[in-house]
């Protein structure tokens, strides 16, 4: 996505400040908001542009204001989870760190212990690069529990892994795809956004040179 195209999304002229950038997705971002428009399509898409060109323009507004703020942010986060339980909700760290699989109570018991065997096959299939057999392997799960956010989750985290890999392999165009679809899978992910985030802008930087 090109700077214009973020400031026309947003409905700004070239150059607003970064006051004017957060007044003007926070407003947008409320109207599109998934949890405000259930089960629109349009909406979510909408949503997810929006969120990119917001985050695309605060880098080139000020970069080395929010860089610093991420760090902090990803030191004090560090320092969290060294000093607290597990209990939080699956993201791409939490898979590394195998937590206790969240048990649905309107779920039998057939398919929470189906649950746990797909969570631990999914780990392995993730830690051994095998991206599309997890990715099989997930979606299938995601079809027999449509409505566990705990797998979705776990279905986002896959997609995005599998985009990573793309863009080590230099298959820019397919590792979009599939980070988009991360987005869609959990839009209300804050840590998948800022994975999603940085691919993104790895992507960027290569078509740019």
């Amino acid at each position: 996505m090109k700077i214009a195209d973020c400031y026309r999304l947003l409905g700004l002229n070239d150059g607003a400040s970064y006051d004017d950038i957060k007044v003007a997705y926070r407003r947008l971002a409320r109207r599109y908001h998934p949890d405000v428009n259930p089960g629109s399509k349009r909406a979510e898409e909408t949503f997810i542009q929006l969120t990119e060109a917001y985050h695309k323009l605060v880098d080139v507004v000020q970069p080395s204001v929010i860089k610093a703020r991420r760090r902090t942010r990803s030191a004090e986060s560090t320092q969290s989870q060294n000093g607290q339980a597990s209990g939080k909700p699956a993201s791409r760290s939490s898979i590394r760190k195998r937590p206790t699989v969240r048990r649905d109570p309107d779920t039998s018991q057939t398919d929470h212990q189906l649950k746990q065997q797909s969570y631990e096959q999914l780990h392995q299939l993730l830690r051994e690069q095998r991206y599309p057999r997890a990715i099989a392997l997930v979606e299938g799960l995601a079809q027999r529990l449509p409505q566990d956010s705990e797998i979705r989750q776990w279905q986002a985290i896959a997609y995005q892994r599998w985009g990573k890999h793309l863009i080590d392999e230099k298959q820019y165009d397919k590792a979009r795809i599939y980070l988009q679809k991360a987005l869609r899978t959990d839009p209300r992910n804050r840590a998948l956004w800022l994975e999603v985030e940085h691919d993104m802008r790895r992507i960027d930087g290569v078509e740019i040179l």
